[in-house]
């Protein structure tokens, strides 16, 4: 990633903070992983001006916290920062769908590249493949949003739903959490959209976030069991609908 003559530093800067968030995401950079801006700017190559914007960029979604004695540290979400996101996202959605539907504002062109997202991050969730999924989970939601909310409702629901992937990575490769966690309801969601049935997307993104609230609740068991030396809570199976869980 080494700035060239056609690079500028804004661009440099992006593309710094896009790789980082992609480490945090594939969980190589884990929740509570400390480092410098020059051990940043050594391990790109770049100087150290482009690699701090990044990293107080990365602070200011919330994904790095900063201290002026030891750099910066990727955050550590707690299961209560997960259930705010999750019930911050519903209240949110659940305004949105509430108005009657507007079946003309809902283009078949323009769902083409949402169904497509959907498509992939579903045979992904079935999968099981981590990498995959997160891709095209992030890229669904915030097309959806483009498409469907005002930019500034889709930003901030595109920070809570990165910020709930941070959350739910790690936790979901080191086998701390039983493996029916993954949604996979992307295409009936759209669907849903498009005919602009918005008593059925409300219902969905209820049994969502419901499902979501859930799996934090099994989490906190988990982890106070592992505090008291207790047993931990059997994993549970499929829900209600074939849908599963989600971070």
């Amino acid at each position: 990633m080494c700035a060239s003559g056609g690079v500028t530093r804004s661009t440099l800067r992006q593309q710094i903070a896009d790789a980082l968030r992609d480490e945090v995401l594939a969980g190589r950079l884990p929740p509570g992983r400390e480092f410098t801006v020059k051990q940043i700017a050594e391990q790109y190559g770049v100087s150290a001006t482009p690699v701090r914007e990044a990293l107080f960029d990365l602070s200011a979604q919330g994904l790095l916290t900063s201290d002026q004695h030891r750099g910066f540290q990727v955050r550590e979400f707690t299961v209560d920062d997960f259930r705010a996101m999750v019930e911050a996202r519903s209240l949110v959605v659940e305004g949105i769908f509430r108005a009657p539907a507007d079946h003309a504002s809902v283009k078949d062109e323009a769902l083409a590249s949402i169904r497509r997202r959907a498509s992939e991050a579903v045979r992904a969730a079935k999968g099981g493949d981590l990498d995959v999924l997160i891709g095209y989970d992030l890229r669904f939601w915030r097309e959806l949003g483009a498409f469907v909310l005002n930019p500034y409702i889709a930003a901030f629901l595109a920070k809570l739903r990165v910020q709930a992937w941070v959350f739910a990575v790690h936790r979901l490769r080191d086998g701390r959490t039983d493996g029916d966690v993954l949604w996979f309801g992307h295409e009936d969601l759209v669907e849903a959209i498009a005919r602009g049935d918005n008593a059925e997307v409300q219902a969905m993104m209820r049994s969502y976030y419901g499902h979501s609230l859930a799996w934090a609740d099994r989490l906190a068991e988990q982890e106070a069991a592992r505090r008291t030396g207790g047993p931990a809570p059997a994993p549970s199976g499929l829900s209600r609908q074939g849908s599963r869980d989600s971070p």
